[in-house]
């Protein structure tokens, strides 16, 4: 369940899989109406009479990414057939347009002609229902439409074509020759060819684009556009954009293949942000299979993290929208619900309003307190006064108050909630930290507002702190517990690698023996495969009855190994943990939520955008202590030569 490939602008995400065919198409809204909804929209070629598809067997296919571009360099080889096909594809970054340009190749001793096919099967909106799939003769172009929604499809050359009730136009590939039906309705699909004559040993270019708008006129312009400027100045434009929108990195310490890979995470996640602020947690699909549901939501707390990674590697300007979006779907209670869609409405939920017969909010509380923490961070490091005072009274302040009354008043802690998995509901470690953070970071904010209940945020924040090191902390074990389960008040001594938080968010030092006795548990209880698996007989994904690593938990004890490092010596052992991410990537550079135990694959879904943002905190963990410890080293080593 993975995707090779996410090519975005905001507005326009497509996914590609690894045998080359478009399998997701999300439009106006990264993650919300998914127009292929999966399917697969087939690439091949036909000569004589008889099409190869590149997803069959004999095909050699290479995928990747131009470096530092949202731009690929796909191959797909035939030996048997001595054919050749390079696709370098883009989503325009200013337009609503896919973009991909052909090279076929003849490899063969004679000049043959070729027949490239493009299959499209389309369910707009994602239902499959009333579609229209048609042929426009002005504009060379097949076309889908339904209510708001048009694609256009063409190329630079004269396409053959045809429409049809699904699978028709399927059917009328597989000789090569499409049947020209010019129009057809209901649950549709389409395709279109493009003849070439290749010389011998020779290469022939062609192009192919979807151009989407919001209704024949907006959608024509954009097809007009690609016919004005050409598919390869529209490529290179975006090109340009993308490198031109990386940050330099030095990532003191760490390889090529560890620097390539930072620069990766840090497009991968822009694909997977909306325009309209939401930061999507995945976009694959495939999961659909797996539990009818997908993981394109906006969880506040994914995207509070995944902030805070962009903020540290220096790009505070593209996370702004993430905050006015949270000013509109935050709750009148000031917290957030469960998740959201792209467009601010409530998304799917297992999480009950009532228990027992009890009313209860099904709310996971670190979702509110890390949202604002990535707002303070975001201020801390720009010092943007303006955007605090937009934030203060509608978001930041009611978010704070419903940190500081939703807690017991004997024991401080946090009143119950569903843990980060989603899977239990009490009063985690976990969340009891982030609402420490979350209060510092209120705090502070009302500080600068000049908000005399900063004092109580503080105060609140030392309450809740105490509280975790009295009451989570474990003598017997040794070590920080899971939790209490909601039901019987009972206490999760369960070893689980979320207890990272205690000195990621909770302000105990690394080196503090609670956290190296609990850091040291997760790694010796939870190490799986080379990583870190969430927590002892996970069974989400399980291969055999065996728990998976996963790329965040593994992050979170190689942040560990970083942090208490006193040597370089020392520091080179969280390494192990940089080398095994960078080998759990696809090809592409995507990583995954998962790896199999057993199987060493990639699992659950690809990219995923909390992956990604996890790897750049641990890179830039890395790169800043080893020029710390490389500084002393060197004073060490000056003074030792002075005596």
């Amino acid at each position: 369940m993975t995707r090779h490939i996410a090519l975005g602008n905001g507005t326009l995400l497509i996914n590609i899989d690894k045998w080359l065919q478009i399998r997701d198409l999300y439009y106006p809204h990264v993650g919300q109406e998914n127009h292929i909804l999966g399917n697969a929209c087939r690439i091949g070629i036909a000569e004589g009479g008889k099409a190869h598809w590149i997803n069959e067997d004999g095909w050699i296919r290479e995928l990747s990414y131009e470096k530092n571009t949202l731009v690929t360099k796909n191959i797909a080889r035939n030996p048997n057939l001595a054919i050749e096909i390079k696709l370098t594809e883009a989503v325009h970054h200013k337009h609503d347009i896919f973009l991909r340009q052909i090279t076929v190749k003849n490899n063969s001793n004679f000049e043959r002609e070729l027949t490239l096919l493009f299959h499209h099967d389309i369910n707009l909106y994602g239902d499959g229902i009333g579609d229209t799939a048609g042929y426009d003769p002005v504009n060379n172009a097949v076309f889908h439409y339904k209510r708001k929604r048009y694609l256009y499809i063409s190329s630079k050359d004269k396409i053959g074509y045809t429409a049809g009730t699904n699978p028709d136009s399927w059917i009328d590939c597989q000789d090569g020759i499409l049947n020209k039906n010019p129009i057809a309705q209901g649950k549709v699909d389409s395709a279109i060819s493009i003849r070439l004559r290749v010389p011998a040993k020779a290469k022939k270019k062609t192009s192919y684009w979807i151009a989407c708008g919001r209704d024949f006129s907006d959608a024509i312009k954009k097809n007009d556009i690609v016919r004005e400027k050409g598919i390869s100045k529209l490529i290179e434009e975006t090109r340009e954009h993308w490198k031109k929108s990386l940050k330099p990195i030095k990532l003191a310490g760490l390889d090529k293949n560890s620097r390539d890979l930072y620069q990766r995470c840090i497009l991968t996640i822009r694909t997977q942000m909306d325009n309209y602020g939401a930061i999507i947690a995945a976009n694959d699909s495939d999961n659909i299979r797996f539990n009818k549901d997908t993981y394109s939501y906006m969880w506040p707390r994914d995207a509070a993290l995944v902030a805070m990674a962009l903020q540290r590697a220096g790009y505070s300007e593209i996370t702004r929208e993430l905050y006015f979006f949270c000013e509109k779907i935050l709750s009148e209670a000031g917290c957030f619900l469960h998740k959201y869609n792209p467009d601010g409405s409530l998304g799917s939920s297992w999480h009950p309003y009532i228990e027992d017969g009890k009313p209860q909010l099904p709310i996971q509380e670190d979702s509110t307190a890390l949202i604002l923490a990535a707002i303070h961070d975001n201020y801390k490091r720009t010092r943007d006064k303006k955007l605090l005072y937009k934030l203060y009274l509608p978001l930041i302040k009611p978010m704070a108050e419903f940190l500081y009354n939703y807690r017991y008043k004997d024991t401080k802690l946090p009143q119950e909630s569903y843990d980060l998995w989603e899977e239990r509901r009490g009063i985690f470690t976990f969340t009891c930290n982030s609402v420490c953070l979350g209060l510092l970071s209120a705090s502070k904010m009302a500080k600068a507002m000049k908000d005399p209940a900063h004092k109580k945020y503080q105060k609140a924040r030392e309450e809740v702190h105490n509280s975790v090191v009295k009451i989570l902390y474990s003598e017997k074990d040794k070590r920080f517990i899971r939790g209490i389960i909601a039901k019987d008040k009972s206490k999760d001594a369960t070893i689980e690698s979320s207890l990272a938080s205690t000195f990621l968010f909770c302000g105990l030092d690394a080196d503090d023996e609670m956290v190296s006795n609990t850091m040291s548990a997760i790694e010796n209880n939870l190490s799986f495969a080379g990583g870190i698996a969430r927590y002892k007989n996970d069974q989400y994904y399980a291969e055999n009855g065996k728990s998976n690593p996963w790329i965040i938990c593994t992050t979170w004890v190689g942040r560990w190994k970083i942090a208490k490092a006193k040597t370089l010596e020392e520091l080179r052992e969280a390494k192990k943990y940089i080398d095994w991410i960078i080998n759990s990537a696809l090809e592409t550079g995507i990583l995954p939520e998962q790896i199999g135990a057993e199987s060493k694959k990639p699992l659950s879904v690809a990219p995923l955008t909390w992956s990604c943002a996890s790897y750049i905190n641990l890179a830039l963990d890395y790169s800043e202590k080893f020029e710390s410890l490389a500084k002393k080293a060197k004073s060490a080593k000056k003074a030792s030569k002075r005596r």
